[in-house]
């Protein structure tokens, strides 16, 4: 199989679909590999590090595209990108379809196959190719929101960890799974007073288990977000349906209750945010004001550490980009459940119910297209 990696044209994405050591292995399983020079500078990694791992490097995305039959990304395909998809023509990055029904709807009509790193899962119900964004995201989420809370960028001028005499931030994390966790750890270990809340007493009983001390946990509930919603410095917005439209769990009226220069942080902004004045915003540009209250909405948060996230998102797609090249995606999908759950788009068809209900759009069974 020719696999294509294009280079990413996302505002201030530095990430590459294929690591070099991705790269070495599916050439070592007999696939011919093309990147688009320059791919991986953003990464740190040069042409040369993949031409020695068998690659070819193509001068123009287009002609990756072109010439593919998998198309391996990080990012959803941008507008002139998915001109470029063709019928019958594979494609594996993250998508988020359920907030971008432009991109559902060129997706449709392209005729590709397109499989969604979020929604892929594994044995334990988690979502093993979002689980490593995740983590970045969630640890990224307090320094970003630490430097927001600066006064010079808008915030309310208060120090995380505070200093003798003065307390610290109160940072409340919406949210106990993957990136709240983090979000958590972090925001703790800079000596800040953190909250999570969360709607599952299991995970609950686990962050006290594990982490009693660090942090303080909270049943998610309207009445205990409105209580201590008045008292955050920082709320970070963790909440995440798979595949479908994040919940807006703070209001634009309830804006009013927080303090001037508190600060928001959506990391659930790439499935349409958390939060009802929550907007995408880029790195170059990443914060805004709504009624004196800052918002950090940065679409692509782990792209500011493209390195690390580069390489743990590579560990993770690896091999099941590997048994797309070996099998194709539908005997691949037939004999890995769990991939199969990563099917949005096939053949102008939507195969993820999560986004035909957000978009109104019927869908398939994806089993159906398996067996067919």
């Amino acid at each position: 199989m020719k696999i294509g990696c294009p280079k990413e044209i996302k505002p201030q994405e530095f990430r590459v679909g294929m690591t070099p050591n991705a790269a070495l292995e599916a050439v070592a399983h007999g696939h011919e590999v093309l990147i688009e020079t320059g791919a991986g500078v953003g990464a740190g990694f040069t042409d040369a590090d993949y031409t020695s791992a068998g690659a070819t490097i193509i001068a123009t995305a287009a002609e990756v595209f072109a010439t593919s039959d998998m198309i391996v990304k990080v990012k959803e395909p941008q507008a002139g990108e998915r001109k470029m998809l063709r019928e019958g023509q594979l494609l594996f990055t993250y998508l988020h379809l359920a907030p971008d029904p432009d991109q559902t709807r060129d997706l449709l009509a392209s005729g590709c196959t397109a499989i969604a790193y979020e929604t892929v899962t594994d044995r334990s119900g988690g979502l093993p190719l979002l689980a490593p964004m995740s983590e970045v995201a969630g640890r990224l989420a307090p320094q970003v929101g630490a430097w927001t809370l600066q006064k010079a960028n808008g915030g309310r001028g208060v120090l995380m960890g505070g200093v003798p005499g003065v307390g610290p931030a109160r940072v409340l994390v919406i949210g106990g799974g993957v990136v709240g966790t983090h979000a958590a750890k972090i925001a703790a270990g800079m000596g800040a007073d953190v909250t999570v809340l969360d709607r599952s007493l299991p995970r609950l009983r686990y962050l006290d288990d594990v982490f009693g001390g660090q942090f303080k946990t909270g049943y998610s509930s309207a009445g205990l977000l409105a209580e201590l919603l008045p008292m955050a410095d920082m709320v970070v917005g963790a909440v995440l349906i798979p595949g479908a439209a994040a919940p807006k769990l703070i209001t634009h009226a309830q804006l009013a209750v927080m303090k001037p220069g508190a600060v928001l942080v959506d990391v659930a902004i790439d499935q349409g945010g958390c939060f009802e004045t929550s907007k995408a915003t880029t790195h170059q540009d990443p914060i805004y004001a709504v009624d004196g209250i800052m918002h950090y909405c940065v679409a692509n948060m782990p792209g500011a550490v493209a390195r690390t996230s580069t390489l743990a998102l590579g560990n993770a797609t690896m091999p099941f980009m590997l048994a797309l090249a070996d099998k194709g995606w539908k005997r691949a999908c037939a004999e890995d459940p769990h991939l199969l759950a990563g099917l949005n788009v096939h053949a102008g068809q939507l195969t993820y119910a999560a986004v035909g209900e957000a978009l109104g759009i019927a869908t398939v069974d994806p089993k159906a297209l398996v067996a067919a």
